[in-house]
């Protein structure tokens, strides 16, 4: 069977690796791991073997699937991207989620709020596809029992359990500011705190975060996001991405100073609010409940824990050409691979 490269340049495109690794390896592939920069050391379960960007070039493989923004365009397949986020709008969508660099053939969206602008850039550029697949690191979300899921559950006895995460656009994040709040309802002791942050927030913010683990709270490293996103009955959190994982399965969010706040969103302003705002959406009402079940239905109607499986479908329709012609990649990709081979300290021209 075929081999395929997964790419990842951070930490936290490890669970949305996972998945799709699980179903390559299920089918009968090998499949190879290049992690770089901030991902760099990472690892996925065996077999996934880790490579270095000449192992990635000797492999040949029959695509690249990439969690990140980027993927090195020198190696050979088809580059697939799988996002490494849903669009939370935190800048202006030729700077954000709908920026194309030109380096990808196959975009595998979310959802309906995401497929149909790519769709419409699709048309016009003409030089990648477009399927909507679901996104793979949502799969163990609805698929049967999680241990890991029930494990974290397990700590908070029978008390409701809140997960906290923020992202670590310093100007958006609420770890510093909710920093004091969120530790005054830890020691409260009434609920139970799951609390994790982006990998790039700063080292002293962590620090102070895990401080606060003990018999009311525990620290999430970023591979077990998904897990505690299973166990949490309420996220609290900023503009960060995870908003909008936790929203599929139709949860309760409160965001704090939300960038582009929605109807979904129990969005407030002040830390001294947080009590009276965790009491809302421990009984959220008939028409928040409704607005959770629409945006989830926008951004990833697929619940059967299968996204993985169509990524590896369309990327095999794509390779079969029945997607259709892409055109010519621009010339800024071109431009795009010679800065990612200086970055990634590979100038050989063979592969």
């Amino acid at each position: 069977m075929a081999d395929y490269l997964l790419f990842a340049t951070e930490r936290y495109a490890l669970p949305i690796l996972g998945p799709l690794a699980e179903t390559l390896q299920a089918a009968g592939h090998g499949v190879s791991a290049l992690f770089v920069r901030g991902a760099a050391g990472s690892a996925l379960p065996a077999p996934v073997r880790a490579v270095d960007v000449r192992g990635a070039v000797a492999l040949k493989p029959r695509a690249v699937f990439s969690a990140a923004n980027d993927v090195p365009t020198f190696v050979s397949g088809a580059k697939v991207q799988l996002f490494h986020g849903f669009n939370v709008e935190k800048r202006a969508d030729t700077r954000g989620h709908f920026r194309v660099r030109g380096l990808f053939d196959l975009y595998c969206t979310q959802g309906p709020l995401t497929t149909a602008p790519f769709r419409e850039l699709a048309a016009q550029l003409g030089h990648f596809a477009v399927v909507e697949t679901g996104w793979p690191k949502l799969d163990p979300l609805f698929r049967g029992e999680d241990p890991e899921a029930a494990a974290l559950r397990a700590r908070a006895g029978s008390r409701p359990v809140v997960m906290f995460a923020s992202t670590f656009t310093e100007r958006l994040s609420a770890a510093p500011v909710l920093l004091h709040a969120i530790a005054a309802e830890v020691a409260k002791g009434d609920r139970y705190w799951l609390l994790t942050l982006h990998p790039k927030c700063a080292p002293e913010l962590f620090d102070r975060y895990r401080a606060l683990a003990g018999p009311n709270a525990h620290f999430v490293e970023p591979e077990q996001l998904v897990p505690a996103q299973r166990a949490a009955d309420v996220l609290l959190a900023d503009t960060t991405s995870v908003v909008s994982e936790f929203v599929v399965q139709r949860k309760p969010v409160l965001t704090f100073r939300n960038r582009a706040p929605k109807p979904h969103m129990l969005d407030f302003d002040d830390p001294a609010g947080l009590p009276a705002m965790l009491e809302r959406a421990f009984a959220p009402t008939a028409d928040l409940q409704r607005a959770l079940a629409d945006y989830a239905d926008a951004i990833h109607p697929a619940r059967d824990g299968r996204a993985s499986e169509r990524v590896l479908a369309a990327t095999e329709a794509l390779l079969a050409g029945e997607l259709g012609a892409l055109r010519p990649k621009p010339f800024g990709a071109w431009l795009r691979g010679l800065q990612m081979r200086r970055e990634l300290g590979y100038w050989g021209f063979g592969g």
